[in-house]
C-alpha cells in the first residue's frame, strides 16, 4: 500500500523504488513524517517523502491522507539535525545534486498561531510582505499585494469571527513536524507549486500541530507590509489581525494540509 511518487523514483532510482514497492525495503510500522503519529504500510495508503538537502537525502514515510509522495527541499543543516529523530522511519540515499532555487520572489515572511473563532481553536498562518508588492510588469508606487490575492481566489475579511472560506487547489505542505510551504495550483493543471516556500523549515508549536491534526486545515490571512508586524504573544497577533480587518487589509482563506482532501 507504498506509493513512489515519479518525482521520488526520478531521485532514487527504479531499483530503489521497485524494492520499495515490492514490500522488500518497505517500513511496516513507521512515525508519519507528518503528523507524528504511527503507521502501517501493509495496512494503510503510505507516501514516500523524499527531503533532499546539499548533501544529503533521506527518505521518510507518511500516511497518504497526511501528505502525498513528493521530494521537498529543505536546508542540510536541518536536514542533519532531524536525522536523529526520525532515523525509525527514514533510510539514507546517496547524496544528490543541491535543488535549484528560483531567484526573483517577493519575501514574504510568515507567523503561525492559534487563533480563536466561536469558541474553538484554529491553526492559522499570518502572512506579511517585507516590503510592498507591485503588480508583476509595472513599476508603478502603488501595493497591489491583496488586490493579487484575491485575483487568485483570497477574499477579504471584515470580521475575524469568521472562518475563511476553502481555497480550492491551494495546500500547506507540513512535513517533520515544521512548516515547508504553501502550495498553490501549477500551471495548466500541473502539480502544485510553491507560492511560499520555508528557507528552513518553519517550526510551529506542540498545540499548533494538535490543532492542525485535529482539522486537517490552515486559516491563512495576508496583510500589506507594516499592517501585522512581529507579534510577541498571541493575543497580539490577535489584535493586529483585528486591527487589519478593521481598516480593509486583510484577506483570508481555508487550506488543508498538503495531501488531505479540501472541504467544500
Amino acid at each position: 500500500m507504498l506509493d513512489v511518487s515519479d518525482d521520488v523514483r526520478a531521485e532514487i532510482g527504479d531499483e530503489e523504488a521497485d524494492l520499495l514497492l515490492r514490500g522488500e525495503t518497505a517500513p511496516g510500522s513507521y512515525d508519519c513524517t507528518s503528523c507524528r503519529t504511527p503507521g502501517d504500510s501493509e495496512k494503510e495508503a503510505t507516501s514516500t517523502v523524499l527531503f533532499v538537502g546539499e548533501e544529503t537525502a533521506v527518505l521518510a514515510f507518511a500516511h497518504a491522507k497526511c501528505i502525498p509522495s513528493q521530494v521537498v527541499p529543505v536546508a542540510e543543516a536541518q536536514l542533519q539535525g532531524a536525522v536523529a529523530s526520525i532515523t525509525a522511519d527514514a533510510s539514507p540515499v546517496p547524496p544528490l545534486a543541491a535543488p535549484e532555487v528560483s531567484g526573483g520572489q517577493a519575501v514574504l515572511g510568515i507567523t503561525s498561531g492559534l487563533v480563536l473563532i466561536k469558541g474553538d481553536l484554529y491553526p492559522a498562518l499570518v502572512v506579511e510582505p517585507t516590503a510592498a508588492i507591485t503588480r508583476p510588469g509595472t513599476t508603478g508606487p502603488d501595493d497591489e499585494f491583496l488586490q493579487l490575492l484575491i485575483e487568485q481566489g483570497f477574499m477579504p475579511v471584515s470580521n475575524t469571527d469568521e472562518v475563511p472560506s476553502v481555497l480550492s487547489g491551494w495546500s500547506v505542505l507540513l512535513a517533520m513536524g515544521q512548516l515547508h510551504a504553501v502550495l498553490q495550483p501549477g500551471p495548466a493543471g500541473g502539480s502544485p507549486v510553491a507560492w511560499w516556500q520555508a528557507h528552513q523549515a518553519l517550526p510551529v508549536t506542540e498545540g499548533w500541530r494538535t490543532a492542525v491534526n485535529r482539522s486537517q486545515t490552515v486559516l491563512v490571512f495576508a496583510a500589506p507590509v507594516g499592517s501585522i508586524g512581529a507579534q510577541a504573544r498571541e493575543d497580539l497577533l490577535r489584535e493586529a489581525l483585528d486591527k487589519a480587518a478593521a481598516n480593509g487589509l486583510l484577506v483570508g482563506a481555508a487550506m488543508p494540509l498538503a495531501g488531505a482532501a479540501a472541504g467544500s
